[in-house]
Parts: C-alpha cells; structure tokens; sequence
C-alpha cells in the first residue's frame, strides 16, 4: 500500500468506527501479542465463552489429523489449531455476531457472511491440499477477506448504499472505481489494512488484496503467494456459486474450472472438493445461524455441464447428421440446383457466388465439405483452395472441385492445390451425391482421430495430476501429514543456497521427544502413534507461518527457519517446548504429558554445507538431554558465554 492509502486507513481507524474484536476476541488478541503466552492461559479466557467453544472445537475438527478421534475439549482444540488461528477465528467470529446486520441498506448482510463462510471453509480445504499456508489460519482468511466491503457499509453506511446501487450494473472492478471516487479508498486495500493492522502475516495480506485479480500478474507463476491468490480467488468464486440465484450458477462453472487448473492441486476431483465444502457450509452456517437459500450441488452442475458440452460437441447419429456443405459457383442455377440436391439428402447448405466471398462465408459456417468450380471471377476456386488449406479450418475439410476441363495438367494442378476429388460438368446428380457420401468417411473418420486425440489429451492430464500426488505422497509422513525426511533435506539445501546469495541468517533446530521409547513399551504403538500424531499438532501450532516443520525419524522433528538468527530461533524453539509441555497427550482414557529436548543452530561462514548446520543443531539436543532433558540447548550460545 502506498503512504498515501495507510494515512487515510490510520484517520478511519482513529474515528473508532472501523469494525473490530469485542470482549472475549479482544482479550484473545490481547494474550496472543503477548510473549510467552501460554495455552493454559488462552483456555482461561475461551471457557467462560460457551459460543465460541463450540465453534473453537467444530473448528478444529475440521482440520484434524486424526480424523479417526474427535476433538471434544478446549485444550485438545488449542492443540490442534494453535495460537494464531485461535486469534484469527476469535476475530473473525466476533466482527459475524457484531455486524450480522448493520444500517446500509444497499449491503445484503446476510449473503456478505453466508459468501464469506463458503470463502473461508474453501480456502481451508485448498490449503489442506496445496500446504502454501497453515488450513488453520486458512478458514479465517477467507472469512476475513472482504471484510473492507463491510468496514465500508459501516462506516458510511448511506453513501455506500448508493455506490453499491450503481455498481451493480458495472460488476466488481466498476464497484473498485466508483469506491475510489467516492471515499478516496477501495474495499482492497481497507482489507488488507484491517487485516495487517490486526496482525495477520502479509503474505495473507497481499494475498487477499489481490485476489479478484487473479488474471493479472501480481505473483510469480508457481510461487508460495500465487498459489494463495489463486486458491482464494477460486474459494471466492465457490461461495458465489453458493450464494449466487439458481438460475445463475451453471454460467459460472466454466471459471471454476480454468481457476482450478492453474492450482496443481486443487484441480484433481474439484466438483467432490466443492461438494464437501457445500456439506460444511451447512453445518457453520446452522452454528452461527446465518440465512442461507438452497445450497447447490456441484456434482449436479458439472453433469449438466457435461451434458450440454456432448450435445452442443459431439456429432448426432449418423441417420441424423446434417453435415454442412458450402457451394461456391459463379453460375447462380447451379448453385440453386445443388442446393435443392443436396438438402433433399439431408446437408445443410450454404452459398457463395466467387471465391472471395466462399472464403468468408467457409469462415462463418464452418462447413465439413466444400464443392467449388475451378474457375471464377476475383477469387478463383484454385486459390480458394489453396488459401483454406492453410488454415486451421480447412485442413480437414473435404473439397470436392467442379470442372468443365479433364486434362491431366489440370487436374494434378487441383489435387496439388488440396481438392480431394473432381467432377466434371455437367453435372450428375447421383454422381455428385455419391462422391459427398464418400466423402461423408473420411470427414467422420477425422472427427474420430480428434476425439482420440482429445481422449489423450485428457488421458495424459490424469496422468499428470496422479504423478503430482504420488510426489506429494513420496515427500509426506503419513502418521502426522508433516513433510518427511526426504523433503526436509531438499528443503534445507534450498534455504541454504539462499541464506548464502542473500547473506541473510538461516536457522535450523532438531527436536527429539523425551522418554518416547518408554510411552511405546509401556502403553503399545496405538499410544504412540497418537501421542507423536498430537505433539507434531502441538508443534505446528507454534511455528511461525514461514517455518517448515518435518518428521526426520521416528520421535525425532527438524524445523528449518529462514531469516532467523540464533536467539529469534532459540525462542521460537522455547515457545514450541512450552507448547509440547503444556498440551495433554490424550489417547482413549489416557492422559499423557509429553516434553522435548530441542538443539538450535545458525548458520556460520565456516559451514560448508547445510548438513553441518543440522549436526550442529544435533549436537543442541545432546546438550539438552545432558543438562536435564525438556530444554533448549545451542552449542553456539554455550561458546559465546
């Protein structure tokens, strides 16, 4: 945002009028700036709150690991979500029960919240797919990402209503204009303002301003922020099909799936994705008791899409096909005189008098077949030929040419200009009839090879899709859905070539459980699993958004932090023992509290390569378990006291 934009934002918030968290969210907002604040504390405060603990553990089943045990209490659904979505829902929850109406009258409140669910629950499951930002901050994001559209209602609630009756004939991007004229500020930036102000992370920011412009070229194609534009302009355009009138959602199908073939991963089985969205939907918006008309059914719509592609695509029987035949002849009876021929016979006819003109009318009707005398004023049959030849339309179409001339030189010449067959005048009916049925094959047998070739091209799209996921598979733990070993070590030597261009620090901390060996034979690998299932939740909830945390071993994790020097990460790895400490490992009836020893390490001129940088972090842990376990310990800091 430019000087000029955070000025304005900064007199609008100094009003007092801007949309913002009230008590239980506030105080929520409040702790988690805090540092050090721990999860008992948080639960303290959600308790009392019996709305928001139902919507908390609604929340964290959504996105829990282990879909097999659901989450039924506070500290469980803390673990699970960690921190900053705990702040982002409490947010999110408070500016709905605040302003599920409000004095715009232009402002549709409850299709503003029923979209903004549908945004939120979509852009959850995306994430979960593509793993560009934490599912859990996801849900609020999306939420979250009109929330200027709002702010505006509120704060001129009578103008905006004006504004609004306007744009509703101009669509999205007039609606954009008319706001910057009008308050000198757009629903975009008053967004990501609010939402920087709030204190998302900006990558989420920059994403939210910019996805209603997901054709134009904010991001690098491929990168971390693209990826997040797209998928929140596709969960967008989700929730306009759900809320859109049923009339109006079939036209909106086609952008659904051009958006998800730009994300890899979400264009696998897109319609289920939607659909169980849509069943989500549902559920939330029964929770937080907003109106809703009758939710769609995306499976539905891509049948009737599919139907209505086949009928208006693919060729009807061959008893009653209507192959399009254009006649181009100077002579006008002729032309009559095959017109009535060929109609008879069941062809859809078109005209042209010259050659010139036959080139402009083959381009509007697109015929199958062509019948041209050879010789015609302007244009001639011949360059006729030839000129449609060379295009995309008439290199399969079917030409037969008419002639009064049967010499040999002739007649090669037209084949070597593209006729197919001749026929000499005068004509002969059943002659020419005869040729057009021949004729007929070949046009069909060219449709065929184009929908083999369609069928390929299908085939190795499917192919390609199944290739990403079996990677996907190949670099995922699958007890914790963290990243595995092998993705790690990539990961790192790509920090690490980067940490050496940018000459900025990089970070790296090993974590390894204590006594985990004990929880195994004492309690059996059921216990174990979920015990390393719960900490890897507990441990992602710590993180910052730009962390990578993986599973290396069996109770062993490695958390890389770009940008991050020794104590930034020796912090981050203290915030992260706290989390592990203060969260019950809870498996049938068994309560369990689980700890970690944690080595941290920096970069250093003198390393050569990343795998140093890991032994180094390594020989972090061992210091911990020697001093005590349920510790951080760096080699680095002992040498500089």
């Amino acid at each position: 945002m430019n000087p000029m934009d955070l000025s304005k934002f900064e007199k609008l918030k100094a009003l007092g009028n801007l949309p913002s968290p009230k008590g239980v969210a506030l105080a929520i907002m409040r702790l988690t700036q805090k540092e050090g604040a721990s999860m008992a504390e948080l639960a303290r405060i959600i308790k009392p709150d019996p709305a928001f603990v139902g919507r908390l553990i609604k929340a964290a089943n959504s996105v829990n690991a282990n879909p097999g045990r659901s989450v039924v209490s506070v500290q469980e659904a803390l673990v699970v979500l960690g921190m900053p979505a705990v702040r982002n829902l409490a947010l999110g929850f408070s500016l709905l029960s605040q302003h599920k109406e409000g004095g715009c009258r232009g402002f549709d409140y409850p299709r503003f919240w029923a979209s903004s669910l549908a945004c939120g629950i979509a852009l959850q499951a995306l994430t979960l797919r593509t793993r560009v930002a934490q599912a859990e901050e996801a849900f609020s994001v999306g939420l979250l990402a009109r929330v200027g559209e709002l702010a505006l209602a509120t704060l001129y609630a009578g103008e905006y209503s004006d504004v609004l009756r306007i744009a509703s004939n101009v669509g999205q991007a007039g609606l954009v204009d008319l706001e910057r004229e009008r308050f000198a500020l757009d629903h975009r930036y008053l967004t990501a303002a609010m939402l920087t102000d709030w204190g998302l992370p900006r990558i989420y920011c920059d994403s939210v301003r910019g996805h209603e412009l997901c054709e134009e070229a904010l991001f690098q194609v491929g990168s971390r922020e693209y990826v997040l534009q797209q998928s929140l302009g596709l969960s967008r355009l989700i929730a306009d099909i759900c809320t859109a009138a049923e009339a109006e959602r079939a036209a909106l199908m086609p952008r659904l799936h051009a958006l998800g073939e730009r994300i890899a991963d979400a264009s696998d089985d897109l319609t289920q994705l939607c659909d169980n969205v849509v069943r989500e939907w549902r559920e939330w918006t029964a929770i937080l008791g907003v109106a809703i008309q009758a939710a769609p059914s995306f499976e539905a719509l891509a049948q009737s899409a599919l139907a209505q592609d086949a009928a208006a695509n693919d060729p009807p029987p061959e008893s009653a096909s209507r192959l399009r035949v254009l006649v181009v002849d100077d002579d006008r009876s002729i032309r009559l005189a095959l017109r009535t021929l060929l109609e008879g016979d069941g062809y859809e006819v078109s005209e042209a008098a010259n050659g010139r003109e036959g080139l402009r009318v083959a381009l509007d009707a697109q015929p199958h077949m062509l019948v041209t005398d050879r010789v015609m004023p302007h244009v001639d049959g011949m360059e006729m030929i030839r000129t449609l030849r060379g295009t995309r339309l008439g290199r399969d179409l079917y030409i037969l040419m008419l002639t009064t001339l049967d010499e040999e030189d002739r007649l090669v010449e037209g084949f070597q200009a593209g006729a197919d067959d001749y026929l000499a005048k005068p004509l002969n009916p059943r002659m020419i009839l005869a040729r057009l049925r021949a004729g007929q094959r070949i046009v069909r047998l060219l449709e065929e090879r184009e929908r083999d070739r369609e069928e390929l091209r299908r085939f190795a799209a499917e192919l390609s899709i199944s290739n990403r996921r079996l990677e996907e598979m190949a670099l995922t733990d699958v007890l914790t859905g963290l990243p595995n070993r092998r993705h790690a070590m990539a990961r790192i030597e790509q920090e690490w070539a980067a940490s050496m261009r940018s000459r900025r620090p990089l970070a790296c901390m090993v974590i390894d459980l204590d006594q985990f060996k004990q929880v195994n034979d004492i309690y059996g690998h059921d216990v174990g699993d979920a015990y390393l299932t719960q900490v890897a939740s507990a441990i992602r909830g710590a993180v910052r958004t730009h962390d990578v945390v993986s599973r290396t071993g069996g109770d062993e994790f490695q958390v890389i932090c770009p940008d991050t020097d020794l104590q930034a990460a020796l912090a981050c790895a203290e915030r992260i023992r706290r989390a592990v400490e203060q969260s019950p490992i809870v498996a049938g009836a068994r309560r369990l509290m689980a700890c970690m020893s944690a080595g941290v390490a920096e970069r250093e001129v003198s390393m050569p390569n990343a795998d140093a940088l890991i032994k180094r972090a390594d020989e972090g842990v061992y210091l911990a378990k020697q001093q005590g376990r349920n510790r951080v310990a760096s080699p680095q800091s002992r040498a500089t006291r």
